[in-house]
């Protein structure tokens, strides 16, 4: 005879307050600040990491309240990639952490082996939780026989076997259309926002500004918000990490700058838009990011450059980063969103509330 099982942990509100939630045994009140932190265990779900961001993944694990799943990930003589799940995941809703940061192609490689070693063991779901999805650069075909590796990416992890990928900030949303499983594309948006209210005193006197005519959409949204100005820059390319030519479309005199974008890599083009808003008069200049890749030279430059701060967040692996600039990067943390995500995922709930709002 079949026994019910309980269908989902106790979900948290979509406004402050508290909730009474009642079970069979006892009846116990939450807020809704610590409704992730819940003594009683998610019921049906596994949570593991692979090797590319493991501080991330246990910062998930703990506000969800659950402990990380068993893996071994390690590397035949040859460099083959082995990994063994060390627990069953039979029928149950698994979600695998990482990240296309570090050793990318080596991380992915893992990654997929991790999805169809659960999906062969007969999870009953398979999410991959991607903050940073790789290759997203290579997301069209802007040349002759250019490849558009994020679609071979997305076209991998399916036939992986994962069922459904949860990422963040992609750098071009349209990669969504790539997969035929959901894909849930979240914003750092909020927790921008939140940051520059609570570090940048003048806000108020602020002009947000994108890099390039790609972030405008970014820009605009964020600077509604604040109910401040934007402005834009605008560049030409000569060839892949070298600028031609920026020119500043908007007024930055007097104010404080906030660049906004979704990724640095080499930071050239942050710093040079650092330089021209500096020549236009800017008082302050902040860089905002949600994915700080900084390759080459990039800590260097941003060390030379007339930055405030520049601010990442934890998508991929900052602590050595933010000890080799010296007090120059900043961290968001943004392990309450996907940890949220998983929940509300987990629970069928909608993830909607997540664009707009930071999970208490």
């Amino acid at each position: 005879m079949k026994t019910a099982r309980p269908s989902s942990i106790l979900g948290t509100e979509e406004k402050i307050g508290t909730r009474s939630v009642k079970s069979e045994d006892s009846l116990a009140t939450f807020t809704t600040s610590d409704s992730a932190r819940v003594q009683a265990k998610m019921p049906n779900i596994k949570i593991f990491a692979g090797s590319s961001h493991q501080e991330l993944a246990n910062k998930i694990a703990d506000r969800l309240g659950i402990e990380l799943g068993k893996v071994v990930t390690k590397k035949f003589s040859n460099q083959e990639t082995c990994v063994e799940i060390g627990e069953s995941v039979r029928g149950e809703d698994v979600y695998i952490i990482q990240s296309g940061c570090g050793d990318i192609n080596d991380n992915l490689m893992e990654l997929l082996i991790m999805i169809n070693a659960c999906k062969i063991a007969s999870a009953s779901r398979v999410t991959a939780v991607i903050p940073l999805f790789p290759y997203a650069r290579q997301d069209k075909k802007d040349k002759s026989r250019a490849p558009i590796s994020a679609k071979l990416v997305a076209n991998m992890l399916s036939v992986a076997g994962a069922d459904h990928i949860i990422t963040m900030d992609l750098h071009a949303s349209q990669i969504q259309g790539f997969f035929d499983i959901p894909v849930d594309n979240l914003f750092a948006e909020p927790a921008v926002l939140k940051w520059i209210q609570d570090n940048i005193p003048e806000w108020k006197n602020s002009i947000i500004v994108s890099p390039d005519a790609g972030g405008a959409k970014r820009v605009t949204s964020i600077a509604d918000r604040l109910n401040v100005d934007f402005a834009m820059i605008h560049k030409e390319r000569k060839k892949a990490n070298e600028i031609a030519s920026m020119v500043l479309v908007g007024d930055v005199k007097d104010k404080t700058a906030i660049l906004v974008d979704d990724m640095a890599d080499t930071c050239g083009t942050m710093c040079c838009a650092a330089n021209k808003l500096k020549e236009a008069g800017a008082v302050k200049i902040y860089a905002i990011l949600t994915h700080g890749i900084f390759s080459g030279p990039a800590i260097s430059r941003i060390e030379n450059a007339c930055f405030e701060s520049v601010v990442v967040t934890n998508t991929i692996p900052q602590e050595k980063n933010v000890n080799e600039a010296r007090g120059k990067i900043s961290v968001i943390d943004i392990s309450m969103i996907l940890a949220e995500a998983i929940r509300r995922t987990h629970n069928g709930e909608s993830v909607s509330y997540l664009f707009s709002h930071v999970p208490l």
